[in-house]
């Protein structure tokens, strides 16, 4: 087993229609503004960025980040990751009742030497971490939604 490899899926049900929930995912520079734990976004072009991210544990993520997919008919954003952490990550989203749900995916491998290094005793650590920033996230795009 890799224990610097790591699978995340968070589903997220928003109220609100999939158009408003895609529009607001593919701008991923405003992600700060409704994410708390994605600190800053830099659009580099018209498909690659960075993004810092830091949620509980005191650590940040930095990574490139590059479009690989954006197809809005069938609702699917993905992107290329390098950098702290390589793999990849999509939204897939879909009607659900009378709002969205937003499906989150993710793959990758832990590149930053110190993570590397606590990645047996810290494992549980990480993925509650990650646990709580997808649930900041998910009530943070809720939020934002509402008021746009």
């Amino acid at each position: 087993m890799d224990w610097n490899h790591h699978r995340f899926r968070s589903r997220w049900a928003l109220p609100a229609p999939v158009t408003d929930v895609y529009r607001a995912l593919e701008r991923i520079e405003d992600y700060p503004r409704w994410w708390p734990q994605v600190r800053e976004v830099t659009r580099l072009d018209a498909t690659t960025g960075t993004a810092r991210v830091r949620a509980l544990l005191p650590y940040d993520l930095t990574q490139t980040l590059r479009e690989e997919r954006h197809d809005p008919a069938a609702g699917v954003l993905e992107v290329s990751l390098a950098g702290d952490i390589e793999g990849w990550a999509r939204w897939t989203i879909t009607p659900e009742g009378t709002g969205t749900l937003a499906r989150y995916d993710q793959e990758v491998d832990v590149r930053k030497a110190l993570l590397r290094r606590l990645a047996v005793p810290g494992r549980a650590f990480f993925r509650a971490n990650h646990t709580l920033m997808m649930r900041a996230g998910r009530r943070g795009l809720a939020a934002h939604l509402g008021a746009v």
